[in-house]
C-alpha cells in the first residue's frame, strides 16, 4: 500500500510507492564518458579562469599560478553580478530589483580525473573550509542575506564541467525553500520550545531504521519523508542554526562522514550523478534558537515529471528505510 507522508521541516507532503519499490540496481544510469579536451580548471590552466579570490597553496607561492590544492574563483558567467546598487522598485503589482549578487566556484582538486569521494580527507576538509571562509567574508556586504553552497556532479545533475568542483550565490533575498524550512521550525519552536531539527535528529538516532551513518558530531540519514530515492541529510548533533559559525575543529568530522556517504552512494547506485545543497541560516541571528544547518544529498535517479510540476508533490518509489539500509551495509 503507497504512503503519503509529511515532512514536518519542509511542510511537505510525499508519495512513498511501495507498489513501485525500486532496488538500487534500478536506478544505476548509464556511464557518461567524461569529455576529452581542454578544460579551464585543470593544473597549468590558471591563467584561463578569472583570478583567485581563495586558494590553498605553499607559502610564497605565487597566485593564479600552478602549485594549489584548492582554488575559489568567479563564475566566468554568474547567474548574478556583484557590482552595482539593489535599485528596488515597483512595476504595478510586480517587485523588481537588480540582479546583484556573488557568483563563485570551488575548484575542489588540480586533478581533472578526483572527485570529492576519492580525494583524501585532509583536501575534503578544505573544501568545506572554504566553502565556510566564503561565507564569512560574503556575509559583510550588507547587500546580501543569504549565501547558498551547492555541487552539480555529472552532466544529468546539471555540471557543464567534469572537472570536481562546487558553487556558491550569494543572494540579496532567503531562498523560498529555506523561508518554508524556517517558518516550519518557527512554528515548532514556539509551541514546543525545541528546535524541530533537534528533535528529528534525536528521534533517528533512537529508531535508527534511517541512519546512513555517524559520528561523534554528524548524523547522516535519508529523511523520512524524502522526494527522492536515497536522498540524505547530513546535519551536525549538535544544535547549530549557522555553518560559517561552526567551529573549525569539527571540519575533520565533518569531512570524514560526507566522504563516507559519498563513497557509498558510489559503491550502491554505481557512481550515480547527485547533487547537494547546503541550507543555513540567513545572515541575520534571529533564527539561531529554532533553525539547524544541514545539507541535503540528492542522488539523481528519477526525473520530476507532470504531477509534481502541478501538485507539488513527489513520488518516491524507493522508501528512506530501504535506502538507509542499503547504505549501511555497504
Amino acid at each position: 500500500m503507497p504512503e503519503l507522508r509529511k515532512d514536518p521541516v519542509a511542510n511537505r507532503w510525499v508519495i512513498i510507492s511501495s507498489e513501485r519499490a525500486q532496488r538500487p540496481h534500478t536506478f544505476v544510469t548509464p556511464k557518461i564518458e567524461k569529455k576529452v579536451g581542454f578544460c579551464p580548471f585543470d593544473y597549468g590552466n590558471e591563467h584561463i579562469t578569472p583570478n583567485e579570490i581563495l586558494a590553498i597553496r605553499p607559502p610564497g607561492s605565487p597566485k593564479n599560478a600552478p602549485n594549489w590544492t584548492l582554488r575559489v574563483v568567479p563564475n566566468k558567467f554568474p547567474a548574478l553580478r556583484i557590482e552595482g546598487d539593489l535599485n528596488r522598485e515597483g512595476d504595478g503589482v510586480y517587485d523588481k530589483m537588480n540582479g546583484i549578487g556573488a557568483h563563485e566556484v570551488i575548484i575542489e582538486t588540480p586533478n581533472h580525473e578526483e572527485t570529492l569521494s576519492t580525494i583524501d580527507i585532509k583536501r575534503f576538509r578544505d573544501v568545506l573550509w572554504a566553502y565556510k571562509e566564503r561565507m564569512v567574508d560574503l556575509k559583510r556586504d550588507i547587500r546580501f542575506k543569504y549565501v547558498l553552497v551547492f555541487k552539480n556532479h555529472g552532466e544529468q545533475a546539471g555540471a557543464s564541467l567534469s572537472h570536481s568542483h562546487s558553487q556558491l550565490i550569494a543572494l540579496p533575498i532567503v531562498p523560498k525553500r529555506v523561508l518554508e524550512e524556517i517558518e516550519s521550525c518557527s512554528r515548532y519552536y514556539n509551541f514546543k520550545e525545541r528546535c524541530l531539527i533537534c528533535d528529528i535528529t534525536r528521534q533517528e538516532i533512537q529508531q535508527g531504521v534511517r541512519v546512513v551513518a555517524e559520528n561523534k558530531d554528524f548524523l547522516a540519514f535519508c529523511p523520512y519523508a524524502p522526494r527522492f530515492p536515497f536522498e540524505i541529510w547530513l546535519l551536525p548533533k549538535r544544535h547549530e542554526s549557522s555553518y560559517e559559525k561552526m567551529d573549525d575543529s569539527l571540519l575533520d568530522n565533518l569531512a570524514n562522514i560526507f566522504k563516507i556517504i559519498l563513497q557509498r552512494l558510489d559503491v550502491v547506485l554505481e557512481e550515480p550523478p547527485y547533487n547537494f545543497v547546503l541550507h543555513t541560516a540567513p545572515f541575520t541571528d534571529i533564527h539561531s534558537n529554532y533553525y539547524h544547518w544541514h545539507f541535503e544529498i540528492i542522488p539523481k535517479l528519477t526525473k520530476v515529471a507532470g504531477f509534481e510540476w502541478g501538485s507539488g508533490f513527489y513520488i518516491n518509489p524507493t522508501p528512506p528505510e530501504e535506502a538507509a539500509k542499503y547504505l549501511r551495509e555497504i
